[in-house]
């Protein structure tokens, strides 16, 4: 297959004049072929700069988003992958549900084997909230290890992230 080909599905990467919508827009994730479906493999992105809204106050809510999976058969093309956590910065929804609502969007978009997504947000009146969830694909080895690292998450040090 040629390159032409592989990448026909991929409309935002080396795009002038990005349009950027401030709203919540699942439909904006692009996928591509993972090209190493015989390996396992870690995929990480750090987000230091994600926003969205209280959804009682309205005020903004700012944090690092960290998103790690184990792909299968389509990987999230990461320009995409910005502008979807992009269309956040008017969505008023809690911590909780932000973390959430991302994870499962980029289940349904890529059915990877594996995957976290872990909000650390800035406090905001004293207090800052750091939700995780995680997903491994039922009746796997990734199904065990979404439980044991769920287990054994932020106790234990392994969880340390940066933002280089």
């Amino acid at each position: 297959m040629d390159r032409t080909e592989e990448m026909k599905d991929l409309t935002l990467l080396g795009k002038q004049g990005t349009a950027y919508n401030y709203n919540y827009d699942p439909e904006v994730l692009e996928t591509f072929d993972n090209k190493h479906i015989d390996n396992a493999y870690w995929v990480k992105f750090n987000c230091p700069e994600f926003t969205s809204l209280c959804p009682i106050t309205g005020q903004p809510d700012f944090a690092t988003i960290y998103i790690s999976y184990i792909p299968e058969i389509k990987m999230v093309e990461s320009k995409s992958l910005k502008l979807y956590l992009f269309s956040f910065r008017n969505h008023g929804g809690f911590h909780e549900d932000v973390v959430n609502i991302i994870m499962k969007d980029l289940i349904a978009k890529m059915d990877p084997k594996y995957i976290e997504v872990w909000g650390k947000f800035l406090p905001r009146g004293g207090i800052s909230i750091d939700p995780y969830c995680n997903y491994g694909r039922p009746g796997t080895k990734y199904e065990e290890m979404a439980w044991e690292r769920f287990k054994a998450h932020d106790l234990v040090g392994m969880d340390r992230v940066d933002n280089r």
